[in-house]
Formats: structure tokens, sequence, C-alpha cells
């Protein structure tokens, strides 16, 4: 008996619905996965988070610091009251922070463990004082276990970057892709959360450093956080967190300027267009808009330009006061100024 040929239309169909099939079971896989990982369960009254880390996380304890920032990001949570502590050393590696566990980290008794360590592993080899994949990555499950023995869990970060290239030219990437790839299998085995600093550096340099700086974006080596990249550090710890950092809508930062009598209108059209040129500078300028004063009520008080700059919050606008560029913008305007006004405000719509 001859079985007959499938016809076209039949074996198009039975494709459809394989493959409407394949990528059901793709998405239920994929849904597994993230409810495998979850949502970070909700910062609790009494939570005791320590930051344990190098030099990173002992500047971040400074005024400007990422954990600092935090810590004031939580204290605006009036429901809970949860306790911030920050245990960077500079120089350290995977096996200091094992050496100090008990001392500077068990004896908090913390209910959270943020680990963000392994620049010094990759960058000490540059003096043959690295630490070798394996004493990494034993190092990081030992001190997984213990934290999670004392009854704390652990939220376990990649190395960030040591350069900000983000074409992963920067002479050390392939080793720091190594391993971040060692630290994400660890919280994948020890099933902790895994934060990937890493990756989010790269995605955040790709956007915004068009010109592939080594330095000055996020850092101002290379390795250590600047404003931005300490704010920038403290969103991504926020979210790890579970803490929505929505405090109001944005921020406008209004600026009048009353120029002296003896500035020249060339002078004035320079610091115009020198206030103009600080968004493509200042990446937390998100708009900005200026204009001459038009009003018919001569209640100017002699101030002749407007300038308003939006910032998403207010770590976008402490991010740009101190930035190179607008500090080398007031050095201009200073001097030709007889008077300016500045008035920040929540937008409420």
């Amino acid at each position: 008996m001859l079985t007959p040929t499938p016809s076209r239309t039949s074996l198009s169909a039975r494709f459809s619905f394989l493959f409407a099939a394949f990528v059901s079971l793709m998405v239920i896989f994929l849904t597994a996965a993230d409810a495998a990982q979850g949502a970070p369960p909700p910062l609790k009254n009494g939570d005791r988070i320590v930051f344990l880390g190098d030099s990173i996380t002992q500047a971040g304890a400074g005024p400007t610091g990422f954990i600092t920032l935090v810590r004031k990001a939580l204290e605006k949570n009036a429901e809970i009251d949860v306790k911030v502590f920050g245990a960077g050393i500079g120089g350290h590696k995977v096996p200091d922070l094992e050496a100090r566990l008990e001392r500077d980290v068990l004896s908090k008794k913390p209910t959270i463990v943020v680990i963000y360590i392994g620049i010094n592993d990759v960058w000490h080899s540059l003096r043959g004082r690295g630490t070798s994949k394996t004493d990494y990555e034993q190092g990081l499950r030992r001190l997984v276990a213990k934290i999670n023995s004392a009854g704390a869990r652990v939220i376990l970060c990649t190395p960030s970057t040591i350069g900000e290239k983000h074409d992963l030219s920067n002479p050390l990437d392939k080793m720091l892709e190594e391993y971040s790839a060692i630290s994400r299998n660890v919280a994948s085995d020890t099933k902790s959360q895994m934060l990937d600093l890493r990756q989010d550096f790269l995605a955040y340099l790709k956007e915004h450093n068009p010109k592939n700086a080594e330095k000055n974006i996020l850092t101002t080596d290379g390795v250590h956080l600047n404003v931005q990249g300490n704010r920038f550090v403290a969103e991504r710890m926020l979210a790890a967190l579970g803490v929505s950092q929505q405090t109001g809508g944005l921020l406008r930062h209004v600026v009048l300027f009353k120029f002296k009598d003896d500035v020249s209108p060339a002078q004035v059209q320079e610091v115009v267009d020198a206030f103009a040129a600080l968004p493509k500078k200042i990446n937390t300028i998100v708009d900005f808009d200026y204009g001459t004063d038009v009003s018919v009520e001569n209640k100017a008080a002699g101030f002749t330009h407007c300038f308003l700059v939006t910032f998403r919050d207010e770590q976008g606008r402490d991010a740009y006061l101190p930035h190179p560029a607008h500090q080398a913008f007031v050095k201009l305007v200073g001097p030709r100024l007889d008077n300016v006004l500045v008035f920040d405000y929540h937008a409420m719509k």
C-alpha cells in the first residue's frame, strides 16, 4: 500500500502547529526561569543590609557614595526601619573578604549581604597578585554558604568595569568577562540573587560613551565611581532590593541671568551658546529650553535671560552641578553677571 505524499498545504499547517507549540513551550520555560529568579522579596522592618567589597564599596560609604544614596532613599520610607552598613576596604579581593567576614559582616547580624567584588581579583593580575579562577569561585561559594548559614540572604554582583571602552577593547575585558561568568554561575548554583553590574555598565556605556573613552563616564579612572557612577550603582542596588525610586515629578532647574551693563551682545550670545551646549556634555539633562524676557508687566527686575534645565530627579541635578562641563560654564559666565536667580521644583503633572 502506498503512503500518500503530504500536500504542501498540510506540511505548512503541520509546521505552523509545531512552531506555535515550540513558541508556547519557550514562553512557559522563560516564565518559569523568571519565576525562579523572581522579584526580590520586599524589605521588612528590622532588615540589616551590609555592603561587602573593595575600595569601590569603601568610597560608596562617603557623602556622595552609592551606599549613602541607598541609605537616604530607604530613610524616606517611614513605614520600615532598615539599617545600612558599609564594609568595603581598598585593595581587597575574595580571599580578603573571607578572612574578615565574621568581623565586618556577620557580627552586624545582617539579613541581607550585598557582595560587590572581583575588580581587584582581575586587576591585580597585572602585578601577579590576582586571584585564580578556582580560588575566586570557591571563595565566593564559601562566602555565600557562611552568610546563608548565618540566616542572611546574598545579593551577588558581577565586577563592573576596568576601563570604560564599551567595545570590549579594554586590556582586561576578556578576563573580566570570565570572572563575571563565574559570579553568575555561583549565584545560579547557590540560588542567590544576581545583580549583573557588568552587563548594566556595558549597556549604559554603549549609550552614553559615543567616543569610547576610557574613563570619566561612570568612573574617575576606569574603575572607581564618579558622582554619576555612584548614582547609577545606587539605582541598581535599590532595584535589586525591590525599592521603587518614584519620589515625584521631573526636577526643573530654572536659571535667570542679569548681565552687567558692559557685557557686549557677542559675550551674551557666547554664554547662551555655552549653556545650550551642556545637554550634549552632561547626560543627566533630559530636556533644555531657554528664552529672553518678553513680558509687558515690567517686573523682570533686570533679568533678561531664562534657562530651564530638566532632570529626571534630584540625583541628576546633583551629578550636573559638579560636572566639569558645568563648572567650566560657571567660570565663563560668572564674571559677566550682575545677578543670578536659581529656582528648582518638582513638576507636579
